[in-house]
């Protein structure tokens, strides 16, 4: 989450009065994450989030993420559930500026996950696959494997700039990924973005899940790859098998993964680790100034390519090579 458009007390009051929850006690910006402006909004109907859609997020898209939302909350996932307007309205806009209004989620997310947070996470994200089966809409995955040579094509200088040498390891990277990606996997509704700071818990028991804009139809593996890369690193840049065996055990005690599936996750994780490597060196630089937001070091998902490439079956849980 991050705040780049302000809103003034008469915008919120003039949105806020086209909804049937009562007037605003308190407002105030959350500077996490990259991608929209969000605010806790508390009014005399209680907690909610008041999201921002920014430049990333298209506006002809916003009917799939929530209405993707909404589904699932209907569906009994924990999950924060878009509001309606008087009028049957989710979609809103204010300062211009497509928005939403949707319920506060309780929990709190883990900074530092153990093997506990781990298997409810992966159990967490079996839940979700299979709460959002009959979801009536699809969405390609624009930021999949075929997206990912073009956005490199605009990003050498970049990443010579961060690091020289890597344009050309990213092209091989590039080319191998190609050669090997896995096409015939099974496929769903995936979140595309499943990290600790979208995953709420409370103690140690998954709560729910937050932040639906990057979701999409993709491979349901690929999900669990991203989560691999997210949840299981250390900070010294190691791979946590311990925490790797439970995320996976947890999301197989709801969703049992095929032998494809699961031959296919040391791929999908290398994959993964490019894709977020990728997107963090776009916004490492084009972070607009005076934005309440941390952009978040590409140099990090560069390190975790290097732990798959070193040792391409790390993630089937073998010894590393």
């Amino acid at each position: 989450m991050a705040v780049y458009t302000d809103i003034t007390d008469e915008e919120l009051a003039g949105l806020l009065a086209d909804f049937d929850l009562g007037a605003a006690l308190s407002f105030k910006g959350i500077a996490e994450g990259v991608e929209n402006s969000n605010f806790l909004l508390e009014t005399d109907a209680g907690r909610f989030i008041l999201t921002v859609y920014e430049k990333r997020v298209r506006e002809e898209e916003l009917p799939f993420f929530l209405g993707l939302m909404r589904w699932l909350a209907e569906k009994g996932y924990p999950s924060a559930a878009p509001r309606a307007d008087r009028s049957g309205e989710i979609l809103k806009r204010v300062r211009g500026k497509p928005c939403a209004i949707v319920d506060f989620l309780p929990g709190m997310s883990v900074r530092k996950p153990t093997a506990v947070h781990c298997r409810q996470a992966g159990e967490g994200l079996a839940r979700l696959h299979l709460a959002a089966e009959g979801f009536p809409q699809l969405r390609a995955n624009d930021l999949g494997q075929s997206a990912w040579a073009p956005m490199f094509a605009k990003l050498k200088a970049q990443a010579e700039a961060l690091k020289p040498g890597l344009s050309a390891v990213i092209d091989a990277d590039l080319a191998q990924l190609e050669a090997g990606w896995p096409r015939d996997l099974p496929r769903g509704i995936v979140h595309a973005d499943y990290f600790p700071d979208n995953v709420f818990f409370q103690g140690q028991t998954f709560a729910g899940t937050i932040d639906f804009y990057f979701a999409c139809t993709d491979a349901l593996a690929y999900d669990i790859a991203v989560a691999l890369n997210a949840w299981c690193f250390e900070a010294d840049g190691s791979f946590n098998i311990t925490a790797g065996r439970a995320l996976v055990a947890g999301y197989e005690s709801r969703r049992p993964l095929s032998d494809a599936e699961r031959a296919a996750l040391p791929i999908l994780a290398r994959g993964a680790a490019l894709r977020f490597f990728l997107t963090r060196l776009h916004d490492w630089k084009a972070t607009p100034a005076g934005a309440l937001v941390r952009p978040k070091d590409p140099l990090e998902y560069e390190r975790k390519l290097a732990v798959h490439r070193a040792s391409k079956d790390l993630v089937l849980f073998g010894t590393p090579a």
